[in-house]
């Protein structure tokens, strides 16, 4: 973002066309931009305007390496309280609009146009912001209708990161935002000048003017979002691959600030099959995991089941049962040649093993089992026990009848010490 600014108060000449022009590559560093302008004077009115033009910018700016910078800039921003940050001077040049085959496309400018890049210390903040005052030498090239004047810039931080999480990144890669734009003078080393120097500020010419954002490699390129939506996309008509972004200036609206944005991101070849690659791998190994995670979780639960219990504190703790426990009492009230079938599975369970012989057909045995376990040896943790073994009963009982009749009846209750409640 810039304002122009006229050595002596109410300028009746204007600037057109203009055009910001940046350009962005896949390195993402330092910025050259390129600013194209021409003066426009009013019939009736001298060309000879015989007066330099100041360029206000609100960033640092790199300029041709080892060229001395004008003294009087930086003494004039010392004396408006300002710390001087840099100084030196960018690349100044002027193109033919309807040059000859053989020609040069650009003819540099003898001395090209100084600057001096200025901050504002503050006591709570530190050092503000920065921004440059670039002083344009006048030519009476500036008024010639067949050249353009190009001054060359070079900005750093202007392609800045964007905030994503590390998943964004992994499937989308690094994504980027880019602002560039015209009349922006809020900035705080910036607006003092602007207001000290409004009435000399160098108003857009009817001609048409514009914001550009060049992007180099555009096979690689992926743009996001374009802020405003009016902004137009092509495709450069080089043969090297270039997409352009670009914003008119409205000039109807003052000195209102005319920003545009893009937010971008390069891609590499890997990164463009993320999106298909990245599902199939997580299907395959999400396959792969589910029958290692529930083998491991089978052997753990084998090993440590039981290990872990949540126990009420005290001694009244019941033991665990499964199947069919039945008492000596109950064991007792079944007598050989009495007790029928019908008497057993009412006092013993209607579901009980049944073996039956095919050469006996009047004869088969009921079979009843039961277990109980209860915990032997154990730490508390509160409610939580960390169990070293449990007691183990086996109960089967086993009733033989002949003719639906009770011949014969056996109980057996087996003891064992184990370290897990449940059998194997």
């Amino acid at each position: 973002a810039q304002v122009f600014l006229a050595s002596e108060p109410h300028p009746y000449f204007t600037i057109g066309p203009l055009s910001v022009r940046g350009t962005v590559t896949p390195a993402l560093g330092p910025m050259p931009v390129d600013i194209v302008f021409s003066v426009v004077v009013p019939p009736g009115r001298s060309a000879d305007i015989a007066q330099d033009i100041y360029l206000l910018w609100p960033s640092a700016i790199t300029g041709e390496r080892g060229a001395a910078g004008d003294p009087t800039l930086a003494r004039w921003a010392r004396e408006r309280g300002f710390d001087v940050v840099a100084e030196g001077r960018a690349l100044l040049t002027t193109r033919n609009l309807y040059r000859r085959p053989g020609d040069p496309e650009t003819t540099p400018e003898p001395g090209g146009a100084p600057f001096v890049t200025f901050a504002r210390a503050s006591g709570r903040d530190g050092l503000q912001a920065a921004a440059t005052y670039v002083r344009i030498p006048w030519t009476p090239k500036m008024v010639n209708r067949t050249l353009e004047m190009n001054l060359k810039l070079t900005l750093d931080g202007v392609v800045r990161e964007k905030r994503a999480s590390w998943l964004e990144q992994l499937f989308w890669g690094r994504r980027h935002t880019l602002s560039l734009g015209f009349n922006n003078v809020r900035q705080r080393p910036m607006y003092p000048v602007y207001f000290e120097h409004r009435d000399r500020v160098i108003r857009l010419a009817d001609d048409p003017s514009d914001v550009t954002v060049r992007f180099d490699t555009s096979s690689r390129l992926k743009i996001n979002e374009v802020f405003p939506p009016s902004a137009s996309r092509r495709v450069s008509e080089r043969r090297q691959p270039r997409e352009l972004v670009s914003m008119f200036l409205d000039r109807s609206d003052g000195i209102t600030p005319q920003v545009l944005t893009v937010e971008f991101g390069y891609f590499t070849g890997l990164q463009s099959w993320a999106p298909v690659l990245i599902p199939l791998l997580i299907f395959a190994l999400g396959n792969v995991a589910g029958v290692l995670i529930r083998i491991t979780a089978e052997r753990m639960s084998r090993r440590y089941a039981g290990r872990l219990q949540f126990l009420p504190r005290g001694k009244n703790r019941q033991p665990r049962e499964s199947g069919v426990i039945l008492s000596r009492d109950t064991v007792a009230r079944l007598v050989p040649g009495r007790t029928t079938y019908d008497d057993v599975l009412k006092l013993c369970g209607p579901d009980p093993e049944q073996w039956e012989s095919l050469d006996k057909p009047e004869r088969r045995t009921l079979m009843y089992r039961g277990r109980r376990s209860a915990v032997h040896d154990h730490t508390m943790f509160g409610w939580l026990a960390a169990v070293g073994s449990w007691d183990v009963e086996q109960h089967e009982l086993e009733v033989e009848l002949e003719r639906d009749v009770v011949r014969e009846v056996q109980a057996r209750v087996r003891r064992s010490r184990v370290t897990t409640p449940d059998p194997a």
